[in-house]
């Protein structure tokens, strides 16, 4: 992968709660979405390779408050014509708890989901980036509207200048300690 991977984080709203599991989808295929600085689509077998491998399911990211795993058979997921599909088997946590209490009421943020993205695995047509392969690490159920989205992915994806250089090196050794 050459350089260090750095995590990106993508938002989504389309979520559901059936019993004690929520469902719904993690990422859309071709829908472009205006990031600030650029616009981002992702491409139909996108998240092939992630489909093997160990998956997180989070809650707002945080890793200390996991809900379920690909490797354990609580997160499946799939891809179909629409996007990354999943199924959530929430645990009988205070996280997991919580969670499905304000699915009910329809109070959740939506979905997001943290990936790096592999050597070659983008293309840029101008300010428009198309993502042809991501290296899925969690899915995380947020509880509200990320702060600052559009800003903090802009930084990550566009490294122009030292300053936003020197930022990448700060957000990157944050989100190292994070998964430590």
């Amino acid at each position: 992968m050459g350089a260090a991977a750095t995590l990106e984080r993508r938002f989504t709203v389309e979520l559901r709660a059936a019993g004690r599991k929520i469902e719904g989808y993690a990422a859309t295929f071709n829908r472009e979405a205006d990031l600030g600085a650029f616009r981002e689509r992702i491409a139909p077998g996108a998240f092939r390779s992630a489909l093997h491998g160990d998956v997180l399911a989070l809650l707002d990211h945080d890793p200390g408050k996991v809900l379920g795993r690909t490797k354990t058979g609580t997160l499946q997921l799939r891809e179909d014509d629409k996007g990354l599909a999943f199924t959530l088997d929430v645990p009988d946590t205070a996280a997991g708890r919580d969670v499905l209490a304000l699915a009910e009421r329809g109070d959740l943020g939506g979905m997001s989901f943290g990936f790096t993205i592999p050597e070659g695995g983008e293309e840029w047509d101008g300010r428009t980036r198309t993502l042809r392969s991501i290296g899925l690490r969690e899915i995380s159920v947020v509880s509200a509207w990320p702060a600052y989205e559009g800003t903090e992915i802009a930084l990550r994806a566009l490294q122009h200048g030292a300053e936003a250089a020197r930022r990448r090196r700060v957000l990157v050794m944050a989100e190292a300690a994070r998964w430590a």
